[in-house]
């Protein structure tokens, strides 16, 4: 009984593969009811259903319907492949995807989930150890370099910056490079008086713009500055606040230069921090890309890609009108000479209307404050003898030490940026013209004969150049 359970089966199996053999199965369920009449087939071979039985009729049901893989290893007694009746009976299974690419493309899934979530991780914590040291938003000590928000200022958008950098402290006793030192709120003390803060600042302005006749005027001016809440009074605490501030550049100039067209609105102060007048456009050309892209973008690439993203022509003109006329603002301004050391146009920005707006005034430095910080400084060669990036002297071989000259005015430093800004896309009527002014500004030396005199007539007609060919375009 045991030995014809198998021959029942295969006999079964033959029987059914010859009958099966029509018409193709079109269906998924009509291959499982097909399936299971096959098992029972096989169960009741063997007429009954003991252990042993059971077992070869599962036997039997897998030689008849191999796995989804085509294995031709077991054939039927008749000698017609199982895996023919298999392809007859199903089939949609050969279309089945393999067990072992399914795990595949499952671990490839898994791979690529964990690296994207492994990535925002790293980069969540780089920003958070970038900027977990500001969440005091620049309190006394803790502010070491420039901060900047943008913030709401009495219902006006505005910078809000932070700029407790380490200060020059100029010494002009025993040492000869001038000593570093971290300003803090210690000055003015309590029980200073209103005329003592002044002589203190005063003398500040002294050091700084160098011996100016109006520097009371300007004394005066900072003490209305001062008073915040306008209630008349200087406070302890405004008086503090005032005067760490007035050692910064930007301050001072912003509000030296407070009624000029170009130079952002001073808003306002409160402690270590100040807040000033928002720009639009935060550079004067080029496209802001993240840091990353940044490190393997080539310079020379870089500034070419950066010429194609610019307003039209005459408004770059316009835009180019007015870093003119800002360096006449600090060319002899009433308060003394302000050399522009980073003029870079980073630093520069305009509105919605192309007026042209300062962004960044920190390199701004009076010439007799720059002249006492790179005098007597050791040299061994003109590079040495750079303050900034574009405010350079001369080195002396004689005594090894630079000179307090400044090599470049400002109006030439500002033709070279503006050099291929303007000349890029400009009316052909004008460009040989415009190329020919542009070369002379930039050949312009400090210590040439009449240097004031060929100044003013460059940077005249220049503006007039421009103001000619954009006076009646829609753009300016």
């Amino acid at each position: 009984m045991a030995e014809s359970a198998p021959a029942s089966l295969t006999a079964a199996a033959a029987g059914r593969t010859e009958q099966e053999a029509g018409p193709p199965v079109a269906s998924r369920p009509y291959c499982r009811r097909a399936e299971g009449s096959a098992a029972r087939a096989s169960a009741g071979g063997g007429g009954v259903g003991g252990p042993g039985r059971a077992g070869a009729g599962r036997l039997g049901r897998r030689g008849a319907r191999p796995p989804a893989l085509g294995s031709a290893s077991d054939c039927s007694a008749a000698g017609r492949c199982v895996i023919t009746m298999a392809r007859s009976l199903c089939p949609g299974a050969w279309l089945r995807k393999p067990y072992y690419l399914q795990a595949r493309f499952s671990y490839v899934r898994m791979k690529y989930l964990f690296f994207s979530w492994l990535a925002v991780f790293v980069g969540s914590w780089i920003i958070y150890v970038q900027y977990s040291t500001y969440t005091e938003l620049c309190r006394g000590k803790d502010c070491k370099k420039i901060i900047m928000y943008l913030g709401i200022w009495d219902n006006l958008p505005g910078v809000v910056k932070c700029q407790m950098e380490q200060a020059l402290h100029l010494d002009f006793g025993t040492e000869l490079e001038p000593r570093k030192e971290i300003v803090l709120f210690d000055k003015p003390t309590r029980g200073t008086t209103v005329q003592k803060f002044k002589e203190m600042v005063y003398s500040l302005f002294k050091a700084k713009l160098g011996d100016q006749g109006n520097l009371s005027e300007l004394v005066n001016l900072i003490l209305t500055v001062a008073d915040g809440d306008k209630d008349g009074q200087v406070s302890l605490g405004e008086a503090k606040s005032a005067w760490a501030l007035l050692q910064l550049n930007e301050f001072l100039l912003m509000v030296i230069l407070q009624d000029k067209e170009h130079t952002p609105k001073l808003m306002g102060f409160c402690g270590d921090l100040y807040v000033m007048e928002s720009v639009e456009y935060t550079s004067l050309y080029g496209i802001s890309l993240p840091w990353v892209i940044e490190l393997f973008i080539p310079s020379g690439f870089r500034r070419s890609m950066d010429q194609l993203f610019t307003p039209s022509w005459p408004r770059k003109a316009k835009i180019a009108i007015g870093l003119l006329e800002f360096v006449e603002d600090v060319f002899h301004g009433p308060y003394g000479n302000f050399l522009m050391c980073d003029t870079s146009a980073r630093n520069l920005g305009y509105n919605d209307k192309y007026d042209l707006k300062m962004v960044d005034m920190r390199k701004i430095v009076p010439e007799t404050n720059l002249k006492e910080l790179i005098k007597d400084r050791h040299c061994e060669s003109d590079l040495d003898c750079v303050y900034g990036t574009d405010c350079r002297t001369s080195c002396d071989q004689s005594t090894m030490k630079c000179t307090s000259e400044v090599i470049q005015p400002n109006l030439a430093k500002a033709c070279q940026l503006l050099k291929d800004y303007l000349l890029r896309g400009a009316p052909s009527e004008i460009r040989e013209e415009l190329e020919k002014q542009l070369y002379s500004c930039i050949a312009l030396k400090v210590t040439a004969n009449q240097m004031e005199m060929e100044h003013s007539l460059i940077l005249n007609n220049l503006k007039t150049l421009l103001w000619k060919k954009i006076s009646y375009t829609n753009d300016s």
